[in-house]
């Protein structure tokens, strides 16, 4: 039976070994996931894009990642399973956030929960982990931001914007986080974020020195369409194999040819 990956399991990687992560949103996907030995399970705000069609993150909704975390939990037995907080779940109060946040572990049977911001959600942060809920961190590019910084652009490029990001992985390492996901920053400030805290650092988009990677699966296996961030590496191209699957389905249907003998009781 497999040891179950936990925050502190995860914490302990620091300096000893790369943490792998990807986002699931699904039981199939969660069970593959979790038979390649990954760390951690990711249930990213990121469904809005991959499996509801949505631009943004910003529409998804609290029922809806309940709904998708509790099928990934099913899937998994050794991997970690993180739910993203979505967009106003946790903004307006630490009650606010402590309700949902509890929804995730309660009714999901989620692991741990990720929350978006620096150093202005240490105290909210804080308070959920004294009540018993890991946090997985997230500076950087994050996403429920979007209309605020007018896009999707890479963040730290600019000396005191990379201070301020470094300041807010300090303060998120001192709320108690039990790691940090950076995203779209320059590999030099990724690297600087990674040696100055003693949490692992998570990359999506900021550089090799990071403590760990994460993926969107959908961008991974080729599922996303032609567009997909710099920082993607396809490791399978399925959404073509997809397309040939299921036209040569079709022209075996409309020729006869499906099913056969073999296919019928």
């Amino acid at each position: 039976m497999k040891t179950k990956w936990t925050a502190e399991r995860i914490k302990g990687l620091k300096g000893n070994a790369k943490v792998v992560c990807l986002t699931a949103y699904d039981f199939t996907t969660a069970r593959h996931l979790d038979a390649a030995g990954l760390h951690m399970a990711l249930v990213g705000d990121s469904l809005a894009n991959t499996m509801l069609g949505y631009s943004t993150t910003l529409p998804v909704t609290m029922e809806q990642m309940l709904h998708h975390t509790a099928a990934v939990a099913r899937g998994i037995t050794g991997a970690m399973v993180v739910a993203d907080m979505p967009f106003m779940s946790y903004q307006v109060s630490t009650e606010q956030a402590l309700a949902n946040a509890g929804r995730f572990l309660k009714e999901a049977g989620a692991d741990g929960v990720k929350i978006e911001g620096g150093a202005f959600r240490g105290d909210m942060i804080s308070q959920l982990i004294q009540n018993g809920i890991p946090v997985l961190g997230h500076i950087g590019l994050t996403p429920q931001s979007i209309r605020q910084f007018g896009g999707y652009k890479v963040q730290g490029k600019k000396e005191t914007d990379a201070e301020r990001l470094l300041a807010d992985a300090l303060a998120l390492e001192e709320a108690g986080v039990f790691a940090l996901v950076i995203e779209c920053v320059p590999a030099a400030l990724g690297k600087v974020i990674t040696d100055s805290v003693r949490i692992p650092t998570i990359g999506i988009g900021a550089g090799p020195h990071c403590d760990g990677q994460v993926l969107v699966t959908h961008d991974l296996l080729g599922l996303s369409g032609n567009t997909v961030p710099k920082f993607v590496k396809r490791y399978a191209d399925l959404g073509d194999r997809m397309v040939q699957a299921f036209t040569t389905y079709k022209q075996d249907v409309e020729k006869g040819s499906f099913p056969s003998d073999e296919h019928c009781y």
